[in-house]
């Protein structure tokens, strides 16, 4: 630890918006400032260092971006506040320009940002700027063409469990999406340096852990390896107990890897695989690469040899071009799906987007009521995934303890448990227990004991 660092005895408050695989890199961040002598904020501690790492997926995240960056200058005046993420690298001219923001870092950059506010506090220390790109003396960069690096993350979450970024970036470009120019095409480390890393959590204590990326089916571009590979190597490492794959499309779902997870050591029978629209007119528009046929052939062969499994879907409404009869085909296909959880989002329109050609525009009413549809589709199908299992034993990690509060844990398929207030489990460990009925919030099953 550097005490010369001007980091050092420094307080760093975080805000992250948006995905996984957002909160592994600012978990990650997190880390590597304290090990400088930089340490989290506590409850009412001003910061000196303020971090936003951001999302833009919809018109609503950026405004959430936009005032977390605002409470932040309001809640610590004076605080150095760097703003990251797929906003920053979509609009950061515009964040450059918002009071109080004093970094801005494209996605090329983001793995150099504790060197960059390091240079930036010691530049400010001494009254001067340091040296910057645009905006006097906000830093940003990175265009599209220039975000090749890979920054690794592999952190540990606030509850049981660590998040390993395999993959960033998407060679997929769907009309609805700014991924791509948010965070580059796709690109990957080896399989070697993921097993190094699964093996130092493991070291570490880890039991289950989480791949994160933002295509990772797609895993192997950069370094001419598979998913399938990957899985299999992980599958070896010894000490962690449990894997699940945060998300993966369902063309890159193979029979392979879901016969592999079947019969497998710790990957569990869960998956979360995005569908977007259950009509196929709307999966054309959005330059989707499947059907429902294929898509339900899937969800059928993981059911065929995981009958147990927990499949969590992702769907969008109100997408330009979504007629009334295209949603009633989506939500009947659904409807038919052995699934048990749906992840709904209203689609937003994003600035660049191919979509914005598409003529037929969703009320934000109507998108509002087809949201809500499916979200009560969704606890139905939650909930009957659970019943399913009440008065069976299934494997639960439990998690850590929260003062006051009920131990929780997830079964293998990832079904939520309620330990009894004062019950004999001990946290982040593993064990076997009944499943009984809903607790008083219908949000898990208690485990009898």
């Amino acid at each position: 630890m550097n005490k010369n660092s001007s980091l050092y005895n420094k307080k760093a408050a975080f805000v992250t918006l948006g995905c996984k695989l957002n909160y592994a890199e600012t978990s990650t961040l997190r880390d590597r400032l304290a090990a400088r002598g930089c340490a989290p904020t506590q409850e009412d501690e001003r910061a000196d260092i303020a971090i936003v790492n951001t999302c833009s997926v919809t018109g609503e995240a950026d405004a959430k971006c936009r005032h977390a960056i605002h409470r932040l200058h309001r809640e610590h005046p004076g605080a150095f506040i760097a703003v990251m993420g797929c906003y920053a690298q979509l609009s950061g001219e515009h964040i450059a320009k918002m009071e109080g923001v004093d970094l801005v870092v494209g996605q090329e950059s983001k793995g150099r940002i504790i060197e960059l506010i390091e240079e930036h506090l010691e530049a400010r220390q001494m009254g001067a700027r340091a040296d910057s790109t645009s905006h006097g003396g906000i830093f940003y960069h990175s265009p599209l063409k220039d975000i090749k690096t890979f920054v690794p993350s592999c952190s540990r979450g606030e509850r049981t469990r660590y998040f390993l970024k395999v993959q960033d970036g998407c060679n997929y470009f769907c009309t609805y999406c700014t991924i791509p120019a948010a965070r580059g095409l796709s690109r990957n480390p080896t399989i070697a340096d993921l097993v190094r890393q699964a093996e130092e959590a493991a070291a570490a204590g880890g039991r289950e852990i989480v791949l994160t990326g933002v295509n990772i089916g797609d895993f192997g571009r950069t370094t001419g390896e598979t998913f399938f590979q990957l899985v299999q190597a992980l599958d070896r490492v010894e000490g962690i107990d449990r894997y699940r794959i945060s998300s993966i499309e369902p063309n890159l779902l193979t029979d392979e890897i879901i016969e592999y997870c079947a019969q497998s050591r710790a990957f569990m029978p869960h998956f979360h695989v995005p569908l977007q629209s259950g009509s196929d007119d709307v999966l054309v528009l959005m330059r989707r690469r499947y059907d429902t046929t294929l898509f339900r052939s899937k969800m059928e062969k993981i059911k065929a040899v995981m009958p147990n499994a927990f499949i969590g879907v992702d769907v969008i409404v109100g997408t330009r071009g979504e007629r009334d009869e295209f949603f009633e085909d989506a939500y009947r296909f659904i409807e038919s799906l052995d699934i048990s959880q749906l992840h709904v989002f209203s689609y937003s329109e994003r600035p660049g987007t191919k979509a914005l050609d598409i003529p037929y525009v969703v009320a934000p009413q109507t998108k509002r009521e087809r949201s809500q549809r499916l979200l009560a589709l969704s606890e139905e199908k939650r909930k009957a995934h659970y019943r399913r299992f009440i008065g069976e034993e299934r494997p639960v990690l439990w998690e850590h303890l929260r003062e006051g509060k009920p131990l929780l844990g997830w079964t293998d398929n990832y079904i939520r448990v309620e330990a009894p207030l004062g019950a004999d489990i001990a946290p982040d460990s593993l064990s076997t227990v009944r499943l009984g009925g809903f607790n008083e919030s219908e949000e898990a099953l208690m485990a009898l004991t």
